[in-house]
This record gives C-alpha cells, structure tokens and sequence, in this order.
C-alpha cells in the first residue's frame, strides 16, 4: 500500500506552495493511494492523521511525502520518525530527496541527515551557550522566563489572600491560582 501524508500549519503555506491541495496532487502523482492531511504546526508531536496513519501502516508499505520539514518539525524528529518506520520495514519517499530503505543508498541519505541533524543541535546548543554567556554579564540577568507580575502586583495579591480564596484573587487580579500557590509557598519558606 502506498501512503501519502501532507500537511500545513499556517494559512500562508497555501501560497507558497505548500497548500494541502498542491501536496495532495503531488502524492497522488507519486503514487499515493491513500492520503492523511493535517492543518497542524509542525511543534505538535501528535497530529491526528500522522497518528492515524502512523497506526495503519505496516511493513512492505510505503510512505510518501513532498518534504522532510511536512512530516517533522526538526530534522532530528525527522530522522527518528524515518528510523522507526524503516526499521518497521516501511519504504519513505520523500519527493524532493529520493528513497529511504534498508538498501545502501537509502541507508546513505539517512546517515547523512542524521549527520546534518546532529550539527543543527551542536549548533543550537552553542548560539544558545553563547548567548547566555552573553547576557550573564548584565548585572540584571535572570535565568528562566521574565516575571509578568511585579513584587508590588504579587504582595497585593498574597494581602489579598487573608480575605478572599485563592480562586477570587485570581479573578480580581489575574494572577493563576498556581502562581499564586507558589508565591505562598515561597513567602513561607522565607519567614520560615
């Protein structure tokens, strides 16, 4: 069985040729007799179709797709995806690379992606060192995400809390009900 899988996450991807309808004539040209589309970003390990599709197929079929970036938001999950299915025994075309299989050539294009994969992680790994570096020498450097709520907006809320559950301040002040928790937490060990 030939399966095909198409997808776009954004509304643009329709004019840049990416479009579920170009995809579509694509596979079908290639080939595909069965064709599971998502409208799903990319960042989303779980798509309802590729997991649909993911369970319908089996060894000796194959899989055909326009593009790498279509089926994997990385090429690292795309290689992982690729791995598993081929040692499954399933056949990967990808239109615009060529085969992926058990055969040398297929094992060829693969090891070169993974190769091509692991650089693109050293290589996020290293702006991301380096920019840290960077930003660690500001005095006013904090790791992990900025504050949304100031001191001030936060011992107003945890004020609040004597008079009121926490579910109501966090309606009269925005602040979650877990933010919240937290501060209260942390304000104890503090006076602890």
């Amino acid at each position: 069985m030939k399966y095909g899988y198409a997808r776009v996450s954004t509304k643009g991807q329709a004019k840049d040729g990416n479009s579920l309808e170009h995809q579509e004539r694509a596979l079908r040209d290639a080939g595909a007799e069965t064709i599971y589309m998502d409208a799903f970003t990319g960042t989303k390990s779980h798509r309802p179709e590729l997991d649909k599709l993911l369970k319908d197929i089996q060894g000796g079929d194959m899989l055909i797709v326009t593009k790498l970036d279509r089926i994997a938001r990385s090429t690292m999950q795309g290689i992982e995806l690729i791995e598993a299915l081929v040692g499954k025994g399933v056949i990967i075309h990808v239109l615009n690379i060529g085969m992926m299989d058990q055969s040398p050539t297929g094992k060829l294009i693969r090891n070169i992606f993974l190769a091509f994969a692991e650089f693109e992680r050293d290589m996020i790994v290293e702006r991301t060192q380096e920019g840290k570096s960077i930003a660690k020498q500001n005095p006013d450097f904090r790791e992990g995400r900025p504050k949304k709520y100031s001191k001030a907006q936060m011992s107003h809320a945890l004020e609040l809390l004597d008079s009121y559950s926490y579910r109501k301040v966090s309606e009269m002040t925005g602040i979650s009900v877990s933010s919240l928790q937290r501060a209260k937490r942390r304000m104890k060990i503090r006076k602890g």
